[in-house]
């Protein structure tokens, strides 16, 4: 029986991932092996400042609203600008009006559609230096707190895609920012699971807990500074998925404390230079999960983590057809992988 896999079960989601042991891959056998080709910086959208910004952040991080006598300081040292999407996928509208159509029911995609650009057309948040990170991570966190606040956004969800293969349509670096009117099911789900588990462990919280058991037993942690910790979650849906967590309970990404966001561009610099590294540039999503914008207590049981998934496999017939994720590595052993690569 050397070869059965492992079914493991989420804590927070109570969802299923087979670890396929018995056709598990070396680590090295991720290793992409194509190289990407990258487009001329001329006919790039994203190469100069924009005349809409809503945030341009300086190569020495300090923001600015753009205005006609910053422009020509800003046009040669901007580092980061944050501009409305040209093509949104939520606008201007009169949010939260439902309709019915037979037996279903509808609402207008009322919102916001931001993208969040970084200078050099070839470096990736993997390359770039701790100073300019941070200055990503600053930028997120203040249009966040810009949009939180507007009545017809429920939730706003923070994600990079890098790669085609993942969605990225432009090649030239960027996050983007999407602030919807209803709470997206999967952070439904992980909600849920978060209420479920303090409402039966004396409002303890279920990340908590295991950021405790993983930091005693070290196996699945890849890279660690004072306040976050990067690891290879227990149930990795996917080969070489990260996660990173703030050490200290924390519901909300928004009101992280200024002292705590150069630890957090460290932890996701680091994670993200250590894919690179060792899988070859592989194509990847990560994302931020946090509790919903509306400042209840309800959702102080919850903590807020980003999640970096990288192109390693891909859906097939089982996985479409059950909802079950496969793993061809154990998440020991990727971050084990990870821990010896040094950025």
């Amino acid at each position: 029986m050397k070869n059965i896999s492992e079914l493991r079960q989420d804590l927070v989601t109570d969802a299923w991932v087979v670890i396929a042991t018995g056709r598990a891959k070396r680590p090295d056998q991720f290793v992409r092996k194509a190289k990407d080709t990258i487009p001329p910086k001329s006919g790039c959208p994203f190469e100069s400042l924009m005349n809409n910004a809503l945030l341009v952040v300086d190569s020495k991080s300090e923001g600015y609203r753009l205005t006609k006598k910053d422009l020509p300081y800003l046009k040669k040292n901007w580092f980061v600008q944050v501009v409305p999407n040209k093509y949104p996928a939520f606008g201007k509208g009169i949010c939260q009006v439902e309709r019915n159509l037979g037996p279903h029911r509808w609402m207008d995609g009322v919102g916001f559609h931001e993208v969040i650009i970084t200078r050099d057309h070839r470096k990736p948040i993997a390359l770039m230096s701790q100073k300019e990170t941070e200055s990503v991570v600053k930028s997120y966190r203040e249009r966040y707190t810009a949009l939180k606040d507007e009545d017809c956004v429920e939730y706003i969800s923070i994600f990079h895609n890098h790669g085609k293969e993942v969605g990225a349509s432009i090649f030239h670096p960027h996050s983007q920012l999407i602030a919807t009117p209803v709470i997206p099911p999967d952070v439904q789900r992980s909600l849920r699971g978060s209420s479920e588990f303090a409402h039966k462990n004396k409002n303890a919280c279920v990340h908590c807990v295991m950021l405790d058991f993983e930091r005693k037993d070290s196996r699945r942690i890849v890279y660690e500074n004072e306040e976050f910790i990067v690891l290879c979650p227990f149930v990795s849906r996917i080969a070489f998925e990260i996660r990173i967590f703030p050490k200290k309970h924390n519901p909300r990404f928004e009101i992280s404390h200024d002292d705590d966001l150069p630890y957090f561009a460290d932890a996701l610099r680091v994670a993200l230079a250590k894919l690179y590294h060792a899988l070859g540039n592989p194509p990847h999503n990560f994302f931020i999960h946090t509790a919903p914008t509306a400042h209840t207590k309800e959702f102080d049981h919850y903590h807020w983590h980003l999640e970096i998934i990288p192109k390693t496999a891909v859906w097939a017939g089982f996985e479409i057809s059950t909802g079950i994720d496969i793993s061809t590595i154990a998440p020991e052993k990727a971050a084990a992988f990870l821990k010896k690569i040094k950025t």
